[in-house]
């Protein structure tokens, strides 16, 4: 696949945030009037891992290296598929069952472009972005996961 020609820019962030954010203006930065498609992903704090009970859990990051891994990501998106917008925000810091840990936007012209960059951008993220993840259990046990 192909990027979108030259004179429609692909709009390509990522970011760590250390409070909860709002979707909405994530998306509306995605709202392109070249882009007919918009596909999306978010990742909740689920209240189970792995046949465990899980209370919380709390995202550490080696920032400057997960920002510049995280842009090259979404970079490598805008190159890869032939999107219009691509934008990525994942949390640090203390999260609670039901929290969101992580949103990916992406904005195409068409929709197998936009799900398949969706798709590719979160399992890049989880692959390489150097984000670490401490579950703490049910039981008062807890551990250090990573990758994502």
């Amino acid at each position: 696949m192909t990027g979108i020609p030259a004179a429609a820019p692909v709009e390509a962030r990522f970011a760590l945030a250390q409070a909860p954010f709002e979707i909405a203006p994530l998306r509306q930065g995605l709202l392109l009037a070249h882009a007919g498609a918009y596909a999306s992903f978010e990742g909740w704090v689920r209240d189970h891992n792995e046949g465990r009970p899980v209370r919380g859990l709390h995202y550490e990051a080696y920032a400057a290296l997960a920002q510049a891994e995280g842009q090259r990501i979404v970079d490598e998106a805008a190159a890869r598929f032939a999107i219009a917008g691509v934008r990525c925000v994942h949390r640090t810091g203390e999260l609670v069952i039901g929290d969101l840990a992580v949103w990916v936007g992406v904005s195409a012209g068409h929709r197998d472009a936009a799900f398949a960059a969706c798709r590719w951008v979160i399992d890049e993220v989880k692959a390489r972005v150097p984000i670490w993840k401490h579950e703490r259990y049910a039981d008062g046990d807890a551990g250090w996961l990573h990758p994502l």
